[in-house]
């Protein structure tokens, strides 16, 4: 378990359901013993994995009690807020909320807007020169991290500039002094990776459902909260950021006439439009706002999804109504990115064919691509299993397989005949034995076609109508000496699926009753035999027994003489 890095699995707690595998969109997901790891090296922190996982299993490192520390130390710590809250609490007036943050214990509470403010004032410098090309926004650590490892080709692209929570944590250094600490406070996770890779600038990065969760253990209700004004001013302006083309709408107050502004949101989005994009083909100078979170930051993935996206953005735009750049706004600070590149490693074809063996699949048309492991193809599973990010047992179809001929190797050697039917008594299938039970053509019939799939049993058994019994009752029928014609046979049906599939054993005990019987007419026999002898015995016993009385009277009698007259 990892949780220095931002997203975490709770091993106990993963259900190896691979769905986390298949929503990430870079894949950035190993499976350990059945168990989901996050790949800290290829991850890029969007959170998808935790909104998908349905067990809860996906954790975000928690920065809150960091954050409570913090306020304990000496010094003064300001609270950096996203704009995205005006759609996270779209009730609470601004003044309302920045009164119960600092209710927290926070020296202050200021805005981001400003540091967005600062961000499109540097950025409308340099695009009054700018040469043409492509120029991507780098306010989103999402897209930064999906540019630079996935498509590191578009790094030289990036806007060298650092995001607005960082440049608005150097204006509040620079106001409240170099030894002001500042915790970030949105909606986004991967604002927790910017601060571990960039120290020195926001000290903490917590979540909006951290905030609520610290409102809650506090007892504050930041729509009753006494008012305190933003500082060290109010930057309504930047306000927009939050919104898809939100970051355009603040270039245009600057008059770029010679720079096109376009907007994409979501990973999926964003890739399809750097998509065999020609960059030197561009005759001017293009900006590309990029969000990674469909709808914007309001869509991140630590926010309230209780609330439509329409609603939090007529919110955010409303925050944002009338307002013009604060008087504070500075150039933002520079940062050149550089590429990190995730290159997968060298795999020949003969490896791969290798990997796909192991799953069962031998020829082309083995490989279904059904994306049950979380891979869109057979073909990139083998390759994540020759790279120990993936399991056998994640290839849906090859355990299928698997419990399929462990269920005939069972089925083919049990001495019983088996037979399972759908709920129209059609077998699904059965064995040697019960086609053996069952006569002489149906086991010519189970030669043709093993298996006997879809054959009606009506047409096999003369007493399937207990099979229908059982479909219409669910109740299990039994039977240790069925007749049926000169058979005797031990009889089981049992519903497997309520309605849909039963299933039958039979046993022919013909040989083992007659066996029965004749030991018992032998039995019989013997014991009347017995019975004779025995009743000789005690006849001539009897007999013996009275001539033995008669003599030992006649004595008696004559030694009573003898002793009587001396």
């Amino acid at each position: 378990m990892n949780r220095k890095y931002p997203i975490f699995t709770e091993e106990t707690d993963c259900r190896d359901c691979y769905k986390c595998v298949r929503r990430c969109p870079v894949k950035a997901i190993k499976i350990e013993n059945g168990r989901a790891a996050v790949i800290a090296e290829r991850c890029i922190a969007c959170g998808i994995c935790v909104d998908t996982c349905p067990a809860g299993a996906k954790k975000v490192r928690a920065d809150l009690g960091r954050a409570k520390n913090l306020l304990k130390r000496p010094g003064k710590v300001i609270a950096s807020l996203a704009p995205s809250y005006a759609a996270e609490w779209p009730g609470v007036p601004a003044a309302n909320m920045a009164g119960a943050i600092r209710q927290l214990g926070f020296h202050a509470v200021s805005e981001t807007a400003l540091g967005a403010e600062a961000v499109s004032l540097s950025l409308a410098e340099a695009f009054r020169s700018a040469r043409p090309g492509l120029h991507i926004s780098t306010a989103c650590p999402v897209v930064v991290d999906l540019i630079r490892k996935y498509q590191p080709r578009f790094t030289p692209n990036l806007t060298p500039l650092l995001s607005p929570m960082q440049a608005h944590a150097r204006l509040l250094k620079r106001h409240y002094g170099e030894d002001t600490h500042v915790v970030f406070i949105g909606p986004c996770i991967a604002k927790k990776n910017e601060c571990d890779e960039l120290p020195g600038l926001t000290d903490i990065a917590l979540t909006f459902m951290d905030l609520a969760q610290w409102f809650e253990q506090e007892g504050i209700d930041p729509a009753g909260a006494a008012p305190h004004p933003f500082e060290p001013e109010e930057a309504v302006h930047g306000a927009l950021y939050p919104v898809v083309g939100g970051m355009n709408r603040t270039l245009e107050d600057y008059d770029l006439p010679n720079v096109e502004l376009l907007s994409a949101s979501g990973m999926e989005t964003i890739l399809q439009t750097l998509e065999n994009l020609d960059t030197a083909a561009l005759t001017e100078p293009v900006f590309l706002e990029a969000l990674a979170c469909p709808g914007g930051c309001i869509g991140g993935p630590r926010t309230n999804r209780n609330e439509a996206l329409l609603t939090g953005e007529l919110a955010v735009r409303k925050r944002a109504r009338g307002h013009g750049p604060g008087e504070l706004a500075e150039p933002a600070p520079a940062h050149v990115f550089q590429a990190a590149p995730q290159e997968l490693e060298k795999i020949s074809e003969a490896e791969i064919r290798a990997a796909l063996r192991k799953v069962g699949k031998h020829r082309a048309e083995d490989e279904l691509n059904c994306g049950g492991c979380g891979y869109e193809t057979c073909r990139s599973f083998a390759q994540a299993l020759l790279t120990h990010k993936a399991e056998p047992d994640m290839c849906l179809s090859h355990l299928r397989k698997l419990a399929q001929n462990k269920a005939n190797a069972l089925l083919r050697r049990m001495p019983s005949g088996v037979v399972i039917v759908d709920e129209n008594l059609h077998i699904v299938e059965c064995n040697e034995n019960f086609a053996r039970t069952a006569g002489a053509d149906t086991l010519l019939g189970y030669a043709a076609k093993p298996g006997m799939a879809g054959a009606d049993l009506r047409k096999i058994l003369p007493f399937a109508k207990l099979f229908e019994q059982v479909k219409r009752t669910g109740q299990e029928y039994r039977s240790d000496t069925f007749r049926d014609g000169d058979k005797l046979l031990n009889v089981s049906i049992f519903p497997i699926e309520d309605g849909k599939t039963i299933g039958g054993i039979l046993l022919d005990v013909t040989k083992t009753e007659h066996r029965r019987e004749m030991i018992a007419q032998k039995a019989k026999e013997v014991i009347e035999k017995n019975m004779v002898t025995v009743q000789s015995i005690a006849c001539m016993l009897g007999e013996h027994m009275a001539d033995t009385e008669i003599l030992l009277r006649s004595i008696a009698d004559n030694y009573s003489d003898t002793t009587d007259h001396p």
